[in-house]
């Protein structure tokens, strides 16, 4: 793996990076939740061109520019529809493509939410396991990103996603041992 994975608990319209991910729903209406702080410190260019975009399907993610934001793009997972909830198919399905997005357009660094666990009422610890996993899986291939950066509200999903990735460095050592004998 050559790039690392972070978190951080605080706002992920305050990120200095390439791109911020949107949990977003398929029609691309930046409401409540991250989108609704993407569209209120990003501006209306962002829901204007979603506009243009939008609908997508469930699973799929989208790019946009950032607005007023401090990143280049924001990048819209579309992990449930309107009004509906996140699956884990769907928010493994989005965030996948949303990290393809963002190494097809040759960023270093991205920041993530958890995506669906807010308003998409999928598991925050599963939504955890299922997002770090994802990740790790893209930065052992090829791959521009630098710094995937899991942006969390609130401390007790922070601490979830802290459980999940120390798990999982926990299970990759011991893989390494059984491998070893």
């Amino acid at each position: 793996m050559s790039g690392r994975i972070t978190l951080r608990e605080g706002d992920i319209t305050a990120q200095e990076v390439d791109a911020i991910v949107n949990a977003a729903n398929s029609a691309l209406v930046l409401g409540a939740g991250v989108a609704g702080a993407i569209r209120a410190q990003g501006g209306p260019s962002i829901q204007a061109e979603c506009d243009a975009i939008g609908p997508i399907a469930v699973g799929a993610a989208a790019v946009t520019g950032a607005g007023d934001l401090p990143a280049r793009w924001v990048i819209h997972a579309a992990g449930m529809p309107p009004g509906g909830s996140a699956t884990e198919e769907s928010v493994r399905s989005c965030v996948r493509r949303s990290l393809e997005l963002a190494h097809e357009r040759g960023c270093r660094s991205i920041a993530i939410p958890a995506i669906g666990a807010g308003i998409g009422g999928f598991s925050a610890q599963r939504c955890a396991e299922v997002l770090l996993a994802e990740a790790r899986a893209h930065l052992a291939g090829g791959t521009t990103l630098e710094e995937i950066r899991f942006v969390l509200f609130g401390e007790p999903t922070y601490r979830l996603f802290e459980a999940a990735q120390d798990a999982a460095k926990i299970l990759e050592q011991m893989e390494r041992t059984a491998s070893r004998t």
